[in-house]
């Protein structure tokens, strides 16, 4: 049977129909509208005026911390920090706990904190030595392993403390805790720092991000303020960070996190500068000769000699001030190793004049990405043959500093692994004594050499780039053994 349809009936049909089209159509054309809006906001219809720099207008996947990080840096960083290690920090505390960093990682602060770091490593590197006067066997293993184990472990306990001798009955006792405590800290934080990169872009696969929650909650209970009676020697930079936080009202499980994050800070890249300081000095007959010949001329001047029965040398930040070709050979293996990227925000309409003459013209409201490893570090009109180790590039003959120019004009910043301006780390001083410090007593108590001199120096994970020192791809076997 045929039903012939009225015109009223057409129209009720045509409008059942009508009414999820016209849904449909305004619902795309709202996401539509939507879309285009947020990457109208990120930049991405943005044409380039001229004489502004590079625009870096961002891919699909990372949209949102895009967004984030352009409406608010500060909020984006404390997002950051808060997923990276738990803690959520205070604007209002900023000021006061960077005091502390003044206070403490400078100046006579400083010094009370190297002696404390050279005690330590003395205790990790120096007890098994023998007093007799034959040669002990070579010990093998691996470069990288080796050198951010010990240095990593002898900040801790620096700046954490060591087991307390009531606790464990006597000094011997309490000295194989801290042996034994500082290696499994070290073991987690390892595995840690594997993840870091991934945590902080927040691409962790599920298996990845459970391990890393549970190294969180791990390193949260072992820097727990609770165990901090169970503790001596602690540094004032970590005790009166801590109580600055207690009394501002901050509640101890988080005054742990802000533990742990100051422990990554301390300790992540000093290890690892470390490693590719010393390969580089073995790799390099020639500059091991040189920075070896002047930390024996500096021990002589001090009245100090490794000999048979002889007590361990003792370092002295004093030392350290007296070694001109060590600390150009730290100064390149940064400039070869150090990749930070540095973050601005442009507050107003401004043209920025480079070092070449050339000029740039920026945006109010902008960010600025500057990447100091290839635009400074790596520019071979400052720095002839950039990839290429030069341990006195930085020294003059006469042991001075060397200036640095381009286009005949003098450089304020030659080499940027620390930062620079306001952001430049407060830690450097510290970290570049504990590395010294390492290589000081490595080259004085110990024979050294590479399991196989002729191979090369290991390419650099990239997936470390803009976390600060760059790591190996791979390890690199060499052999030690007491001199004495």
């Amino acid at each position: 049977m045929v039903i012939k349809s009225t015109p009223l009936a057409l129209g009720h049909a045509l409008a059942r129909r009508m009414v999820p089209m016209t849904f449909w159509a305004v619902f795309l054309c709202t996401l539509a509208v939507s879309l285009l809006g947020g990457l109208y906001v990120l930049g991405a219809f943005r044409r380039r005026r001229p004489n502004e720099p590079p625009l870096d207008k961002g891919i699909i996947p990372w949209l949102g911390y895009a967004l984030d990080f352009r409406q608010d840096s500060s909020g984006f960083l404390t997002k950051l920090v808060l997923r990276v290690f738990g803690y959520k920090s205070n604007k209002d505390n900023n000021s006061a706990l960077h005091s502390f960093n003044t206070k403490h990682l400078m100046g006579e602060g400083l010094s009370l904190l190297t002696q404390a770091t050279m005690d330590n490593f003395q205790k990790l590197m120096l007890f098994k030595l023998s007093s007799g006067e034959e040669k002990q066997p070579w010990q093998e293993a691996g470069l990288f392993h080796y050198c951010y184990n010990i240095v990593f472990r002898a900040g801790y306990l620096a700046l954490y403390g060591t087991e307390s001798y009531q606790g464990t009955g006597n000094k011997e006792k309490a000295h194989e805790q801290d042996l034994i405590h500082s290696n499994q800290l070290f073991t987690e934080f390892r595995k840690y720092d594997r993840l870091f990169p991934r945590l902080a872009y927040a691409v962790l696969p599920p298996k990845d991000k459970v391990e890393a929650e549970r190294l969180k909650r791990f390193f949260w209970d072992a820097l727990s303020v609770s165990k901090d009676s169970q503790k001596e020697n602690v540094s004032r930079w970590i005790s009166e960070q801590d109580q600055y936080l207690a009394e501002s009202g901050v509640p101890d499980y988080m005054r742990d996190r802000f533990k742990f994050m100051m422990l990554w800070a301390s300790q992540g890249n000093t290890g690892p500068t470390a490693f590719w300081l010393l390969l580089y000095l073995m790799k390099d007959p020639e500059a091991m000769k040189a920075v070896k010949g002047e930390v024996e001329k500096v021990l002589r001047e001090h009245g100090q000699e490794v000999k048979p029965g002889s007590p361990p040398v003792n370092i002295t930040r004093d030392m350290l001030d007296q070694t001109p070709f060590l600390d150009s050979a730290v100064e390149e293996t940064l400039r070869l190793v150090a990749a930070p990227i540095l973050i601005r925000a442009v507050l107003q309409d401004v043209n920025l004049k480079m070092s070449s003459g050339r000029e740039y013209t920026l945006r109010k409201g902008d960010r600025v990405a500057l990447f100091p490893h290839l635009s400074v570090q790596m520019n071979p009109e400052i720095h002839p043959e950039p990839h290429k180790f030069k341990y006195d590039r930085f020294v003059n003959p006469d042991g001075t500093k060397k200036d640095f120019y381009k286009n005949g004009k003098r450089l304020k910043y030659f080499n940027m692994p620390w930062g620079a301006g306001v952001s430049t780390c407060p830690g450097r001083f510290f970290a570049t004594a504990e590395m010294k410090l390492f290589v000081f007593l490595m080259l004085t108590h110990y024979d050294l050499e590479l399991v196989n001199d002729k191979e090369e120096i290991p390419a650099i994970d990239s997936s470390r780039w803009g976390f600060g020192t760059m790591q190996p791809v791979h390890d690199v076997r060499f052999r030690y053994r007491p001199r004495v």
